[in-house]
C-alpha cells in the first residue's frame, strides 16, 4: 500500500458519497427522517453516522482523539450534510496530502470500545473509513431504491472506469 493507493480510495470515497447525496436530495422531508430497519434509523441517521465516521477518524489520526459524536439532529437537510461533508473531504485530502508512503507503516494506538486498548497501522485505519464507509453506503443506497432515487451502481470498478473516461 502506499499513499497514491490511498488517495484513489479517498477519491472513490468522496465520488460515491456524491451519488448518494445527489440522489438523497431529490427524496421527500419525510422519507429523509423516516425510519428503518437499517442500523443508523434513516437515510438521514445513516448519512450523518457515515461522515461522523469519517470525520472521528480523521481527528484520531491526526492526535485529537476521537471526538464527541456527530448528531442526526443537526443536520436536517441533505445540503447541510453535503455542506459539512465537503469540509471534512478538505480536511481529509489535506491530511492524505501531508503523509508519505513511509507514514503508512506507523502505529496508530487508542482505545476502542470498553476501554479496550487497539493498535493499528495507519493505513489499515485509513482504508477502514473507506470500507465502513461503503457499509453504510450501501444502506442508504437500499433506503434510497426503496424511495424510488436509487444512486445506480457505485462500485469501486465504476469509478475507475469514469474516472479514466475524463483523463
Amino acid at each position: 500500500m502506499n499513499i497514491q493507493n490511498i488517495r484513489d480510495l479517498y477519491d472513490y470515497n468522496y465520488w460515491a458519497n456524491r451519488h448518494l447525496l445527489n440522489m438523497a436530495e431529490k427524496v421527500t422531508p419525510e422519507q429523509f427522517i423516516a425510519s428503518s430497519s437499517h442500523s443508523f434509523s434513516s437515510l438521514q441517521g445513516t448519512l450523518v453516522h457515515t461522515l461522523d465516521a469519517e470525520w472521528s477518524w480523521r481527528l484520531l489520526l491526526q492526535g485529537q482523539g476521537f471526538p464527541g459524536e456527530m448528531k442526526a439532529v443537526d443536520f436536517p437537510t441533505v445540503g447541510a450534510i453535503r455542506e459539512r461533508w465537503q469540509e471534512e473531504e478538505q480536511a481529509m485530502r489535506s491530511y492524505l496530502d501531508s503523509l508519505r508512503d513511509a507514514d503508512l507503516t506507523g502505529m496508530v494506538r487508542y482505545q476502542g470500545d470498553a476501554g479496550v486498548l487497539r493498535e493499528r497501522l495507519l493505513w489499515h485505519c485509513l482504508f477502514h473509513v473507506v470500507n465502513h464507509g461503503m457499509q453504510h453506503r450501501s444502506e442508504a443506497a437500499s433506503l434510497l431504491t426503496t424511495y424510488g432515487q436509487s444512486p445506480g451502481d457505485i462500485d469501486f470498478t465504476v469509478f475507475l472506469n469514469e474516472r479514466a473516461a475524463h483523463q
